[in-house]
C-alpha cells in the first residue's frame, strides 16, 4: 500500500480518519495524501468577468496556513504527508486525485445522517463512496493505533460480487487479518431455505477458489443484519461490495453498501463492483 487519500473539511471526524490513515501508513511505509476541497463559487474561478483574484489568493492562503495547523500532529511524524487544496467542491474529483497519485486507499471521516437529512442530502462519505473506483473506508470514531484483526465481508455471493470479494480478501491477506465472510439471511422475496442458501455460497466459493466458512445470519433487514453480526464479534472492520448508484437510480434503489458506511460505528470499506 503505497499512497492513501485522506479528504478532510477539518472536523473531528477528519481528524478521526486522519489517524486511521496514520496507523496504517506506519505500516507500510505509505505516503499520505490530505485532500481538502474549498468551496469557492465557480464563477470566481472561471469566469473572466467575475474574477477576484486577491479575494481567490487570500482564501487560498488562508485554507494552506489552517491545513497546516490542522496536520501539526504528533501521530503524523515520520510519514510523508502531502497536503492537496482543490478550489471547488466536486466529489467525482476525490476520485480524481486518487488516480492521479495511484492511490491504494481512501480514508474518510463521517458524520453519518437520519432521516429527511438523508433523503434529501446524504453525507459527503455517500458521495465519495458512489464515485471512488478504489476501497473507501468510512471512519466514524477515534480509533487510536487503528489495527484490522477481526475483518466481516457481507455480500449476496452472487457472481457479480466476486471481484470485490477477491479484493477483500486480498486486502485481509495483506493487513494478516481474519476474513469473515457473512451472508444475511432476510424475510420477504429474499429468503432463502437453508439448502439454497448452501448451494449459492458452495457455487460462489468453488468460483473463487477459497475454501472459508461463511457465517448465515438471519435478520429483518441486510443492514441490521450485517452491523448487529459485526457488533456480536467485535468486528473491527466492515466490508461491503457497492454499485456506486448515482442520481435517481440510486435515489430510488439506494445502495446497501453505502446505507452501512453511514450509519455503522464500525469502520466500513467498501468495494466498487
Amino acid at each position: 500500500m503505497k499512497t492513501i487519500i485522506v479528504p478532510v473539511d477539518f472536523s473531528q471526524q477528519s481528524e478521526y480518519a486522519l489517524e486511521v490513515a496514520a496507523s496504517l501508513a506506519q505500516r507500510y511505509t505509505s505516503e499520505i495524501i490530505v485532500l481538502h476541497m474549498l468551496e469557492l463559487n465557480y464563477a470566481m474561478i472561471s469566469s473572466s468577468e467575475a474574477y477576484h483574484p486577491e479575494q481567490t489568493v487570500f482564501l487560498l492562503k488562508a485554507a494552506e496556513k489552517r491545513l497546516g495547523e490542522f496536520l501539526d500532529k504528533e501521530y503524523l511524524k515520520g510519514i510523508t504527508v502531502t497536503p492537496v487544496i482543490k478550489h471547488y467542491k466536486v466529489f467525482s474529483e476525490v476520485n480524481e486525485v486518487a488516480a492521479k497519485h495511484g492511490a491504494d486507499l481512501i480514508v474518510m471521516g463521517s458524520h453519518g445522517t437520519d432521516g429527511l437529512q438523508e433523503i434529501f442530502i446524504g453525507s459527503n462519505a455517500e458521495r465519495v463512496v458512489r464515485h471512488s473506483d478504489i476501497p473507501v473506508i468510512v471512519v466514524k470514531k477515534r480509533r487510536p493505533k487503528f489495527q484490522i484483526r477481526t475483518f466481516v465481508f457481507a455480500c449476496d455471493f452472487q457472481e457479480k460480487n466476486l471481484p470485490a470479494f477477491l479484493k477483500a480478501k486480498s486486502f485481509a491477506e495483506m493487513f494478516k487479518a481474519e476474513l469473515k465472510p457473512v451472508y444475511i439471511n432476510t424475510p420477504g422475496d429474499h429468503f432463502l431455505s437453508e439448502a439454497d442458501m448452501d448451494g449459492q455460497i458452495d457455487k460462489f466459493l468453488d468460483r473463487a477458489s477459497v475454501d472459508l466458512k461463511v457465517k448465515k445470519f438471519s435478520d429483518y433487514s441486510v443492514e441490521r443484519g450485517v452491523l448487529n453480526y459485526s457488533e456480536s464479534i467485535n468486528a473491527d472492520l466492515i466490508g461491503i461490495p457497492t454499485h456506486g448508484r448515482k442520481g435517481i437510480s440510486h435515489f430510488f434503489m439506494g445502495s446497501i453498501g453505502e446505507d452501512i458506511a453511514n450509519h455503522s460505528t464500525i469502520p466500513v470499506i467498501t468495494f466498487k463492483i
